[in-house]
């Protein structure tokens, strides 16, 4: 029998501090409606001085155990997809698991920048299908606001801090599509479109950078690529778009979510949609989505999910999974 990497649980953790779009009127020319009318954003989370993207990681995963029943010793195998290590290196990802209390499995980051959560995903499936792990814990965790211009009302606007985790499980399936887990993942970059979406220092420079965008044509390449290689996890799952039960995007810009949409066919009642309470949260945007849709009772078993992103470099997927 084929092992499927199912869903076991989901959870997330999102710092104290909340910023509304006002709060930015007193030190840019800017207002809440421009905000808002340009990327549906209402209100985002910034973390607290001193705390960092592994704490929010560990805080996300531990909801995560909850959800699923389990302890921090069931697991095999994290994953941590992000932008915004704590430091050079160890990766977050061992952070999180000594925050845990963990002292077997391995851990290792993922960096795809807002695309980090699907490439970390299509690899805690490949652990699981290949035998190597039986649960792997994948999180998306980032502390974006610490790459930001502050005197750049285009991109510090859209931005917030979170975590948000999943914990997928082995389990035998059939092989057809109306087995449970993920079902397809569908992978892509492109190197080419580096200066569209990059931040301008790293450890070689010597300088940690702010971020830098052109916004217009991230837009342009989001939607079409988005809604191509969504369209393409759902043919390879052997499923039609007339099966998804939910899409669960990027939470970047309410137009992007809005244009995918309709590019798929997909009424906006089947996008779940958080971009208005988190911001653009990076890697961290689907998990939390993900969590909140459980918590609200959207997401139930054996819903089709289809879940998409793209980012920096760019990196784009999506993955489809049966709830």
């Amino acid at each position: 029998m084929p092992l499927r990497a199912v869903v076991k649980g989901v959870g997330h953790y999102l710092p104290a501090r909340v910023v509304p779009n006002a709060e930015f009127e007193a030190s840019l020319d800017t207002t809440d409606e421009w905000i808002r009318s340009r990327s549906g954003i209402e209100r985002r989370h910034f973390a607290a001085e001193g705390e960092g993207t592994a704490d929010m990681g560990a805080a996300a995963a531990r909801a995560a155990l909850e959800n699923a029943g389990l302890v921090a010793g069931d697991i095999d195998a994290i994953i941590v997809a992000t932008a915004t290590p704590d430091l050079t290196f160890p990766s977050t990802a061992t952070m999180v698991q000594q925050r845990l209390g963990m002292t077997s499995g391995f851990a290792f980051d993922v960096q795809a920048v807002c695309a980090g959560f699907i490439y970390a995903l299509s690899n805690a499936n490949a652990l699981i299908v290949s035998g190597q792990a039986q649960r792997v814990l994948v999180i998306g965790a980032e502390t974006f606001t610490r790459l930001l211009d502050w005197t750049d009302r285009a991109t510090c606007v859209l931005f917030g801090d979170g975590a948000g985790a999943l914990i997928l499980e082995a389990q035998e399936g059939d092989g057809t599509s109306a087995d449970r887990g993920i079902l397809a993942t569908d992978l892509h970059s492109d190197g080419s479109y580096r200066d569209l979406l990059y931040v301008d220092g790293g450890t070689s420079t010597g300088l940690t950078g702010h971020l830098k965008m052109e916004g217009r044509e991230v837009f342009r390449h989001a939607v079409e690529k988005l809604a191509q290689t969504a369209q393409t996890a759902v043919a390879k799952a052997g499923l039609a778009e007339e099966d998804i039960t939910w899409v669960v995007p990027h939470q970047a810009n309410i137009r992007i979510i809005q244009a995918t949409a309709k590019k798929l066919d997909v009424p906006m009642e089947k996008v779940i949609v958080t971009v208005q309470d988190h911001g653009n949260t990076s890697a961290a945007s689907i998990p939390l989505a993900l969590s909140v849709g459980s918590a609200e009772g959207k997401l139930k078993a054996g819903d089709v999910v289809v879940v998409e992103a793209i980012g920096g470099g760019l990196a784009w997927g999506a993955a489809a999974i049966r709830w």
